[in-house]
């Protein structure tokens, strides 16, 4: 006796036909109950209802909501990396927001790939969402092709980097702010070699926060020193290569400073291993920051805030808003933890 081979086919969702043959009623009845219409004779939505449940039936909200509204009560939201605590902090902060305009939230990652953030932009649109809420891949992004789906009603809001070739609100950290104040804390106790270390710079707050980090060493006096300067770190290794190329030298630096979270990890991991006591700031604060044994000097801003924002303008435009393109600038802080003091102590 042959085995039957296990089917392949997905399993159908039950539709309101299968309600209406279960039920033996009119699919304009099954309708009717699904749909709430009080008017329906008791005893036939009560059959309908048992139909429903022994069915596991759904009703089909996006398709209703399309032919009531040419909408689609969603929103889509391209981040780079969900696993990082900031692009999570701005897409809770999101979510919260289209919960309240009851919308559903889309959330994909371009991983800094700026072919694939196009396709899952555009894969976005062709399934009708009612805007966008996008983390741009880095400067070779070109954003362009999205001109066309916000003049068809699709508003798009860029968060913490802003667009290439089109304008749209956008949702920026005040960073060359906080990149001057972190490295002005370290000049003012006595460093003289401070060590910048930064992702890509075609990632757009790394340019801008490298840039304001170099005027604050010039304008505190201190040499010009390439030695120190280390960018392109994107990996664990490649930031503690570089930290333990800096400390080789000779002429090593007494602080570091680290221009995203990933990077201030990757840092202190290579400081531990090394056994070496150097003072570090990191631009992006974090759950732990305040709860290591040495706690970490950061400058911070609110993520949530990235996010809620955005989220904001993005319902606003949804909602009609016309007006001319914003942007907005979240303000960083020094938060001083006790890992920044002077070249002596470290």
């Amino acid at each position: 006796m042959t085995t039957p081979r296990p089917s392949t086919a997905r399993p159908r969702r039950p539709t309101m036909v299968d309600v209406a043959r279960e039920a033996g009623v009119s699919l304009k009845t099954v309708s009717r109950v699904v749909n709430g219409v009080s008017s329906v004779d008791p005893e036939l939505a009560e059959r309908v209802l048992a139909a429903v449940a022994r069915l596991g039936f759904r009703r089909n909200n996006m398709a209703r909501d399309l032919r009531a509204r040419s909408t689609s009560a969603t929103v889509g939201l391209l981040i780079e990396d969900l696993a990082n605590p900031f692009y999570a902090g701005i897409a809770a902060a999101v979510e919260q927001c289209a919960l309240e305009n009851d919308t559903l939230l889309i959330t994909a990652s371009s991983e800094e790939d700026a072919e694939r953030e196009r396709r899952l932009l555009l894969r976005m649109c062709e399934n009708r969402v009612d805007g966008l809420l996008v983390v741009p891949a880095g400067s070779t992004a070109d954003h362009a092709y999205l001109r066309a789906e916000i003049e068809m009603g699709v508003p798009a809001v860029f968060l913490d980097r802003p667009p290439t070739n089109l304008r749209a609100d956008t949702v920026l950290i005040d960073n060359e702010a906080g990149a001057r104040a972190a490295i002005e804390h370290l000049v003012e106790r006595g460093h003289e070699r401070i060590g910048v270390l930064s992702d890509w710079l075609s990632i757009h707050p790394m340019a801008r926060r490298l840039a304001a980090a170099e005027e604050a060493l010039e304008q505190g006096g201190l040499p010009y020193r390439p030695d120190l300067i280390r960018y392109g770190l994107h990996t664990l290794a490649e930031t503690e290569a570089a930290v333990g190329t800096m400390l080789a030298g000779p002429e090593p630096p007494t602080a570091l400073f680290a221009l995203n979270n990933r990077i201030t990890l990757a840092a202190l991991g290579a400081l531990n291993r090394l056994g070496r006591d150097v003072a570090v700031i990191g631009f992006d604060d974090f759950e732990t920051a305040g709860l290591m044994a040495r706690p970490l000097t950061v400058v911070s801003y609110d993520v949530r805030a990235i996010g809620r924002i955005g989220a904001e303008l993005l319902f606003h435009r949804i909602a009609g808003d016309k007006s001319r393109p914003r942007t907005v600038v979240v303000p960083t802080t020094l938060v001083e933890r006790g890992t920044s003091g002077s070249p002596a102590a470290s």
